[in-house]
């Protein structure tokens, strides 16, 4: 694990790359626990045979110590429960190598599934898939908190499923399809001059979907002026102001700025080896490279961007200099010389 990490953090291109940088400073990985007899077979052998289960565990156990720690600054809205987005991403492989990832005729690919927490910017759940399994039948893996917020695209709109987070007395966001058919019941006051354009309580209208779901639901009109479009949200709370749930809507792009991050920033679009194994290696010690920079950034109440630190840690990986030193010194981009009034030779 501590030699993988060390691949994310240095942005090693593969095995052979990571093993080649490890055995140049043997004095220094040996104090770090890395050990004395590393090389590319015994990494790939451990690729091949431990159990990535292990690595997903330690994942979450990280992952609940950085919940406590770590909180947005960003965070606009003010509620009780948890606010969580949940939306997955494709990773594209190529078929020839990776066998066993059959997607299409003559594509390869798995399928990463994310529960973010919105409030701490951290990933406290994630799942591994064909890139063929659907999105919405990975809501049955979830355990739902009572009081929380789940915010979802409208490809998760499946109503006996949806049933389930109410009757576990959560909240969900989400955004109607073209042909949702329902039952008006009610209409409540709404101020056009913010974007809401309607906000009624609703029956949905046909035999099976309304024995999936008998309740009531909300359904909330609201027209973003400056991105000119209109949406239209679906959601079980009838408390919150409709301007909140549109706005809490708003915040599901971080599950999607996520995946942009670790694609662009960490080791999980070029694999280290080609089993199912060595995968999910992979994707959750990306994971636990992740959570431990927002842990690092979060004591040491740094400034600075997690990506700022990513990139100083992976020119600092066998550095001596305190970490703290490391992130918090000042930077200063205008410093003069001490004799900057000496006469100038040429």
């Amino acid at each position: 694990m501590l030699c993988m990490m060390f691949g994310q953090l240095g942005n090693r291109e593969s095995l052979s790359d990571l093993v080649l940088c490890i055995n140049a400073h043997k004095a220094k990985t040996y104090h770090l626990g890395l050990g004395i007899n590393i090389s590319k077979n015994n990494l790939a052998k451990a690729n091949e045979h431990r159990d990535w289960r292990i690595y997903a565990e330690y994942a979450y156990l990280l992952i609940s110590h950085a919940r406590k720690e770590c909180f947005s600054d960003d965070f606009e809205l003010v509620m009780q429960g948890n606010v969580y987005a949940f939306d997955s991403t494709v990773i594209d492989l190529c078929l020839n190598i990776f066998w066993w990832a059959k997607f299409r005729k003559a594509k390869g690919a798995v399928k990463l599934h994310t529960l973010f927490d919105v409030k701490t910017n951290i990933p406290c759940f994630v799942h591994v898939t064909e890139a063929s399994v659907h999105d919405v039948n990975v809501l049955d893996e979830l355990d739902y908190e009572k009081g929380s917020y789940y915010v979802l695209d409208k490809g998760y709109v499946d109503f006996k499923r949806l049933w389930v987070i109410h009757r576990a007395n959560a909240y969900f966001v989400t955004r109607a399809k073209e042909n949702f058919r329902f039952k008006w019941q009610k209409s409540r006051k709404t101020n056009r001059k913010k974007g809401i354009i309607c906000d009624q309580l609703v029956l949905l209208s046909g035999f099976y979907v309304s024995k999936n779901y008998p309740e009531k639901l909300r359904r909330i009109k609201y027209y973003d002026a400056e991105n000119d479009i209109t949406f239209v949200f679906l959601t079980n709370n009838l408390e919150l102001p409709a301007l909140e749930i549109a706005l809490l809507y708003k915040y599901r792009w971080r599950v999607e700025l996520f995946f942009k991050w670790i694609k662009q920033h960490l080791k999980i679009l070029a694999f280290w080896g080609i089993s199912e194994n060595a995968v999910k290696i992979q994707i959750y010690i990306a994971i636990l490279t992740y959570t431990l920079v927002a842990i690092m950034k979060s004591r040491l109440k740094s400034s600075l961007s997690t990506y700022e630190i990513l990139q100083i840690l992976s020119m600092s990986l066998l550095d001596k200099t305190n970490v703290k030193d490391l992130i918090n010194k000042p930077y200063l981009q205008y410093v003069k010389e001490l004799n900057y009034n000496q006469l100038k030779l040429f």
